[in-house]
Parts: structure tokens; C-alpha cells; sequence
């Protein structure tokens, strides 16, 4: 029974999350040198999902992050609270948020070259006014790309040479630093894997000894050596 004086689907119209006036000068700047795009999701904000494009350090991106807003519940009978968050904040979570996760990264002075900064930048701003901190992401990008390739060639090492033990982020790292020697660099399908004879695993052909079960293909041709 609905309470008198009270129109039906008062409660649904008191839940909605409604935003208050956005502060328009209230603006963040994510610069990128990181060469693959970044799409990052956080469901509990409104709005909650940014794209960064791919940039390099000839040619950084820039990403404009304004304010974000959650929402409080106070009661069953009060609207929900908004709790409006600052573009720096916002801005500054993206970019953790994404390198966390991230294998070799360490936060300080090895990881993706992606940075926030407070306020509306654009390339001529950046270099002018603060281009060591291109310089210092660069440096911290190269050295990234450097524990990749070396975890790269650990990988590639273990599993005699399996092609799903390197991903597209240490191929780029390994080309941009210049290693066009390695192996792993080539591009590899499906088809060229192989079943092991004695436990059914894929592996890669060119090696003798299967990764998993340790069993030497008697169909290889070439010379085995063991250390």
C-alpha cells in the first residue's frame, strides 16, 4: 500500500544518480609514450570508463580526465549522496591502477611511460615547460622494456620455445630496444605447433624435449645436446 501523498515510484525516482553541476575547470592530463592503447573500467564511478590512446616519444597523447562521482546510500528514504571525486585523483588512479598489474613494473623507475599531470596540457605545454618528465618516463619505459625481454628470453628458455610464452608487449620491447636477433620475434600459428608423442602437450617442433612431460621426440633430425 503506497503512503498517502505519495505518487507511485517515488522510491525508483529518490535512487537515481543524478550528478550534480561538474566543475569545469577542474581538469587532470594523462600523457602516454606507452605504444598500445589503455582502456581502463571503474564501475562504481559516473563516469567510470577512459581510453587512452597509444603514444610514443615522439609523439606523447594526451588525455583530458575531468571529476567523477559516487554514490552514498544514507538510508531507504534519503536520495543517494553524491561523493564527487577530483580529476587528479581520477586521473592518478588510472594510471595506477593499470601498471599495477603489470609483471616487471615497479611503480618507480621501471614501468610504462604513462603519467598524470594536474591541468589541461598539450605537446607544445609539455616540452616546454616540463619535458624532463618525458625524459623520465622514457628512461623508465626503457628500462621496463628491458626486464621484459630479459623475462621474455627466460620464458622462451623454459618452454623450448613455446610461442604463448611471449606476448605482444615484450615483442614490442625487444623491437623497440633494437633486439631483432631473438627468436621469439617471429610470428608463429597455430599450425606450427606439434603434439608430444608420449603426453599429447603442444610444443614447438624445432625442440627435441617436450617442456611437460620431459620425453625426446625420436622423429628429430637435428643434433641434441645436453648441458
Amino acid at each position: 500500500m503506497s503512503q498517502v501523498g505519495v505518487f507511485p515510484g517515488w522510491r525508483e525516482m529518490n535512487r537515481r544518480t543524478q550528478r550534480a553541476p561538474v566543475n569545469p575547470l577542474d581538469k587532470s592530463t594523462i600523457v602516454s609514450i606507452f605504444p598500445f592503447e589503455i582502456v581502463e573500467h571503474k564501475p562504481t564511478l559516473q563516469p567510470g570508463k577512459w581510453t587512452i590512446p597509444a603514444g610514443s616519444f615522439e609523439k606523447p597523447s594526451y588525455t583530458s580526465i575531468g571529476p567523477s562521482s559516487w554514490w552514498k546510500e544514507v538510508d531507504a528514504e534519503q536520495p543517494l549522496l553524491e561523493l564527487p571525486v577530483s580529476s587528479i585523483l581520477v586521473a592518478d588512479s588510472i594510471v595506477k591502477d593499470y601498471c599495477n598489474g603489470l609483471v616487471e613494473c615497479n611503480m618507480a623507475d621501471c614501468m610504462p611511460g604513462l603519467f598524470m599531470m594536474p591541468g589541461e596540457w598539450d605537446d607544445k605545454k609539455l616540452r616546454s615547460e616540463a619535458m624532463h618528465l618525458l625524459i623520465a618516463a622514457k628512461n623508465k619505459q626503457t628500462k621496463y622494456y628491458a626486464a621484459l625481454v630479459r623475462l621474455a628470453d627466460a620464458a622462451w628458455a623454459k618452454t623450448n620455445g613455446n610461442p604463448l610464452s611471449v606476448n605482444e608487449t615484450m615483442k614490442a620491447a625487444a623491437a623497440e630496444l633494437g633486439h631483432s636477433d631473438r627468436e621469439w620475434l617471429e610470428t608463429y600459428h597455430a599450425v606450427d605447433m606439434t603434439r608430444c608423442f608420449a603426453c599429447g602437450t603442444m610444443k614447438n617442433p624445432k625442440y627435441p624435449v617436450c617442456p611437460s612431460c620431459r620425453a625426446i621426440d625420436p622423429e628429430f633430425k637435428g643434433e641434441i645436446r645436453f648441458a
